[in-house]
């Protein structure tokens, strides 16, 4: 097995992010084999395990890459954009629902058991990595909220409590079935506009 130099391992890595991005949002993590990914770079599939200990490690690798990306566009187009923090929150809100509902790799991710390979691969990360991305995907959101907080504009607490309940409503799109397509919209328009009235209008 050849070795190869910093800038192949680089182009490697990257191009089985982008191609683990395109199979995953197609097939998911279950059907997506390491075959698949291994043919759309040109490597053998032992060489894959110089880069991932594991497909799902790849799944947890793109999913990051893919949350990150969504993120930039959604804060600076609702938090950062909205003068008023109930109408920021809501639009944020929107925006992160809108997205999951759109995106076909977040759509896979909550599908079936798609998310519980994420979680066996979140459990190979180390507890000091592991704290270090969390506090990266909130940093995104929780700056607005210490702001809000220090100007009296939003309600007590902690503040990644509160981002954390932010993110919650992107778990309501996989119920649209079991709400129905009739009740679906008003249901999911009613959390938002709760969570972002609960969040923002003080006693």
């Amino acid at each position: 097995m050849r070795g190869f130099d910093e800038e192949e391992r680089e182009r490697i890595r990257h191009e089985l992010i982008e191609a683990g991005r395109d199979l995953f949002a197609q097939y998911g993590l279950r059907k997506t084999t390491i075959a698949d990914l291994t043919d759309a770079v040109g490597i053998a599939n032992g060489t894959f395990y110089q880069f991932f200990d594991s497909k799902e490690s790849l799944y947890f690798e793109v999913i990051q890459a893919e949350g990150h990306e969504v993120a930039d566009e959604l804060v600076a187009n609702s938090l950062g954009a909205e003068a008023d923090p109930e109408r920021a929150i809501r639009k944020f809100l929107g925006g992160l629902v809108e997205t999951m509902e759109e995106n076909q790799l977040f759509r896979q991710l909550l599908a079936g058991d798609e998310l519980e390979g994420m979680m066996r691969a979140m459990d190979d990360v180390p507890e000091g990595e592991m704290e270090i991305r969390r506090a990266d995907s909130l940093a995104y959101v929780v700056p607005y909220i210490e702001k809000w907080q220090a100007e009296g504009d939003v309600r007590d607490g902690d503040p990644v409590a509160i981002a954390g309940t932010m993110g919650a409503v992107k778990f309501i799109p996989p119920y649209r079935e079991q709400f129905g397509e009739e009740y679906y919209p008003a249901v999911r328009d009613m959390l938002i506009e709760t969570i972002a009235a609960g969040l923002t209008r003080q006693d």
